[in-house]
């Protein structure tokens, strides 16, 4: 079809038109994701925050006002004071929450950091209540998984357990023999600082050392060499115990007492570990700091979070559990997670706070599978004879009952064992290559009967179909979680330093994350409804009234600020 007209037409622009002020309202859909989460954010009980508050001095903004800015924020993926002072002077959305009010970056982060520190578990615990209330969750079913997160720290500034003893262990092999040099240089010169009782105590610590340097100073500033030159030694050898060996040695104390059984700290951020993290750009495994965040979902809600200083998710487990029920007043009925938590330090836990768990052990899915099943070298696939606490091995030699075995982990977990070894010398037997690998004459091996009992019970419940449903769920459930926040929302690293800072910005991201979703769900539900024809009069009428508000509120402006404009210029005249 042929144009009409080749001449180029542009829409009307006119930089020095006068535009006036219009109230956000009018532009900002009543289905729009912002309304929704002012409404359930009122729901909250804010009591607590209020009474962070001493008074006195000038007005405070609300902290309800500031609680949604910054919950809002979250949700649009904003984490940085000064980007959220910058989106309340830019953004319609958040001029339209925090009511053209604008607090500086300084206010939102002393609101974040000194108010909403202490009580951040509480505000967590409320959303939570309102998921329970509207029956979204009910802790039936807890979906648990843990990720690493980056802390706030510099990648090269560690410190290492190991290392620190190491250090530790050569200073005072230093400190000896100095002690000694100095002992012997007082007998040379016939005892001129008189008797000195050098010797110290195999754990001495820095304030034993500092007293018997001291000692050792006040004594050499009487004293009388013979030879000047041994007295400058002395004196040099003084000067090093006071100004290096104390000094190094009290920050070697100070290290242990920061790392407290931890393997690793960062100067930084004392309070991180450094562990390993998926994302190894440079694929040589790199250690970072960082903290392991542990979270439990049910229907895709977060219903409880904690953060933990080991590596490890296993260890995480129990002190998890009871922070969830401290904070949120539940206690879930059946665990579901991944093998990273099949111990039998856990399993026992679990069935002693009468939680079912659907939890796999390490070896789970191989002992599925045909050739495990069909291995005759397998221990676990040889005859028992329980009368005589016996195995019959491929070779049908029996393997008996030797002696108990105790042992105990580092968090005082007591695991019993059974040590069984072959009656006859396995050597030339015809199986021993495949069977026995060990230098020892006979074959032996331990088995922990509580651990195998409780793999049983957990094996039976996994096998079921109602148990095959349910841990078929947690990759949609947790999973879903983590990637929604660090790879949608682009969390992937803490502002915050120290499990303080870290606990309350995490807490921060699952009460965000958990007031979106519920948003997204009530808006959805509200499109199904005004879309059917019985509601279509009413949505229309909506509309319509939205409308004509709009067209008032334009000529109620427009009449405002004319009759301002030419009372003006006739007072002027």
């Amino acid at each position: 079809m042929a144009r009409k007209h080749d001449k180029v037409v542009f829409k009307n622009y006119n930089p020095n038109q006068y535009l006036m002020p219009i109230d956000p309202e009018a532009f900002i859909p009543q289905n729009h994701l912002v309304r929704t989460i002012d409404k359930i954010i009122d729901k909250l009980d804010i009591s607590s925050l209020i009474e962070k508050y001493k008074g006195g001095g000038t007005s405070s903004y609300h902290p309800l006002m500031l609680l949604k800015v910054l919950i809002y924020a979250y949700i649009q993926g904003i984490y940085s004071s000064r980007k959220i002072a910058r989106a309340l002077q830019e953004n319609i959305t958040f001029m339209w929450l925090a009511k053209y009010q604008t607090p500086d970056f300084r206010t939102i982060n002393r609101f974040r950091k000194e108010i909403l520190g202490d009580t951040i578990e509480d505000v967590f615990a409320e959303v939570v209540e309102i998921l329970v209330e509207l029956g979204y969750v009910n802790f039936d079913f807890y979906y648990l998984d843990g990720t690493k997160i980056e802390a706030n720290a510099n990648k090269y500034t560690f410190v290492w357990a190991k290392s620190t003893r190491t250090f530790k262990k050569k200073l005072r092999e230093k400190v000896k023999s100095i002690l000694e040099e100095i002992e012997r240089i007082n007998e040379e010169e016939d005892k001129a600082l008189g008797d000195l009782d050098v010797k110290l105590e195999s754990e001495y610590d820095s304030k034993q050392l500092e007293e018997r340097v001291e000692k050792i100073n006040q004594k050499l500033e009487e004293a009388e060499f013979k030879s000047k030159r041994k007295e400058k030694r002395v004196k040099k050898l003084v000067k090093v115990l006071k100004n290096d060996c104390v000094f190094r040695l009290k920050k070697y104390e100070n290290y242990e007492q920061i790392l407290n059984g931890r393997n690793s700290f960062s100067k930084t951020d004392n309070d991180a570990t450094f562990m390993r993290m998926k994302e190894d750009h440079m694929k040589n495994g790199m250690l970072k700091p960082g903290y392991n965040v542990q979270i439990g979902t049910q229907n895709r809600f977060v219903i409880g979070f904690s953060i933990h200083q080991s590596p490890t998710d296993t260890v995480c487990l129990k002190e998890h559990l009871e922070l969830v029920e401290k904070i949120t007043g539940h206690k879930p009925k059946n665990i579901v997670a991944d093998s990273g938590y099949g111990a039998e330090e856990n399993y026992l836990h679990l069935k002693e706070c009468g939680i079912n768990s659907y939890i796999k052990y390490n070896t789970f899915d191989m002992e599925q599978t045909r050739r495990f099943k069909k291995d005759i070298f397998n221990v676990k696939n040889w005859e028992y004879i329980a009368e005589e606490d016996a195995y019959i091995c491929p070779a049908g030699k029996k393997v008996k009952y030797l002696y108990p075995k105790i042992s105990a982990n580092e968090r005082g977990f007591v695991s019993y064992e059974k040590v069984y070894q072959c009656e006859e010398i396995c050597n030339g037997c015809e199986h021993r290559e495949k069977c026995y690998k060990g230098k020892r004459w006979k074959k032996r091996f331990s088995i922990r009967p509580r651990l195998e009992k409780l793999k049983e019970e957990v094996r039976q419940r996994l096998l079921s179909e109602e148990g095959k449903e349910i841990y078929e769920k947690r990759k949609i459930e947790v999973e879903t979680v983590f990637g929604i926040i660090k790879n949608n929302k682009g969390f992937r690293r803490f502002l915050l330093r120290g499990m303080k800072g870290v606990k309350l910005e995490w807490g921060l991201v699952c009460i965000a994350y958990n007031i979106e979703r519920l948003a997204k769900i009530i808006i959805e539900g509200w499109c199904k409804i005004v879309t059917q024809p019985s509601c279509y009069l009413l949505h229309s009428s909506i509309l319509t009234f939205n409308g004509i508000k709009y067209l008032i509120l334009v000529i109620k402006n427009y009449c405002f600020w004319t009759a301002s404009f030419f009372t003006g210029l006739s007072g002027g005249t």
